[in-house]
């Protein structure tokens, strides 16, 4: 299952400044794991009340396996955007692009199989299950809880990498206190929507990849799958994460970073190359999905190595991460 709870984006575009660097050494007081959802701990170590680390894994497959201690629960969120797929029981759970900022839950004595096909880097918090909100009626739904973009969520990821530190136990205290409450309180949707089936995500993408430079409908898209525009769009959003036209935009605007980086061209031609009408609704657009407008990161992306992606042909390319320097 994988919710928006109404978030436009989840996940947040940073350029390389001076602050980074700060933003660096704060993210190095949160250790490290040698294994996913594994620390080192000398023998004689009692499991800490709460306990906070970072995962990253630069290789373009990996597979990993773990079991939530039955005393608590599991969250992790991603710092950068991955594609994963995750198991539990022989069950497919979630395969597909995970979008930075994306949150997923697993309860205690749960276990869970991911791979990733493509490097990755996440905050991995494991907290006592009496931190939840026992009285609380939504605490079951956390137990079936797997992956959800919630803007809270991704705020208090940014606000303990900035300025957490190990031995600032009051402050992860607090920002793990208010995820856990927050997560309990979530409205979550009572009906599951069956993801749309591969082979027809498939020949959408495919069709997006061809034809993003025109306007596309939601009906055409919708009669490219083979369904309704109702059960297309819901079973969309079930695959990927997105709205049809979220996807189309990020699409876009990930070709246009590619133009912006390596070529001299002009706002206006550049913005009519992806498949906007007019430089405006390009640059509004632009911004919000980046938090820059155009120019301004065209002018950041000569100072530091292009990283922008090329725009798959399967799906839209990789943000930015969220956090650069987190994941590093």
């Amino acid at each position: 299952m994988f919710t928006d709870l109404q978030a436009a984006h989840a996940w947040i575009d940073v350029q390389a400044s001076p602050r980074d660097h700060q933003v660096h050494q704060a993210a190095q007081a949160i250790p490290k794991e040698n294994e996913w959802r594994r620390l080192d701990r000398r023998p004689d170590a009692a499991m800490e009340d709460i306990t906070i680390s970072q995962w990253q894994d630069a290789r373009t497959a990996s597979s990993h396996e773990a079991t939530t201690p039955m005393d608590r629960y599991f969250v992790g969120i991603a710092l950068k955007t991955t594609r994963a797929k995750l198991t539990r029981d022989r069950q497919i759970i979630f395969d597909g692009t995970m979008p930075a900022g994306t949150l997923y839950v697993s309860a205690p004595s749960k276990p869970l199989s991911a791979q990733f096909q493509a490097p990755c880097a996440f905050l991995h918090f494991h907290i006592p299950a009496d931190q939840f909100t026992t009285q609380s009626p939504a605490t079951d739904g956390v137990d079936d809880l797997v992956l959800l973009r919630d803007p809270l969520a991704v705020e208090l990821a940014k606000a303990l990498i900035e300025h957490g530190d190990a031995a600032d136990r009051p402050f992860a205290r607090c920002i793990v206190q208010t995820l856990a409450m927050h997560l309990t309180r979530l409205e979550l949707p009572r009906a599951r929507v069956n993801a749309l089936p591969k082979w027809r995500l498939r020949r959408v993408e495919q069709h997006i990849a061809d034809h993003f430079d025109r306007s596309i409908s939601l009906s055409e898209l919708a009669s490219v799958a083979g369904l309704s525009r109702m059960h297309f769009a819901a079973q969309f959003r079930a695959a990927t994460g997105y709205r049809p036209r979220e996807y189309l935009l990020n699409h876009r605007i990930q070709h246009a970073k590619t133009l912006l980086a390596t070529t001299g061209r002009p706002l206006a031609e550049i913005a009519l190359a992806v498949g906007f009408s007019t430089q405006a609704h390009f640059s509004t657009v632009f911004k919000r999905i980046s938090g820059q407008s155009p120019a301004r990161w065209r002018l950041g992306s000569k100072s530091e190595p292009l990283e922008v992606e090329a725009p798959s042909r399967r799906r839209p390319a990789a943000e930015r991460d969220w956090i650069a320097s987190a994941a590093a």
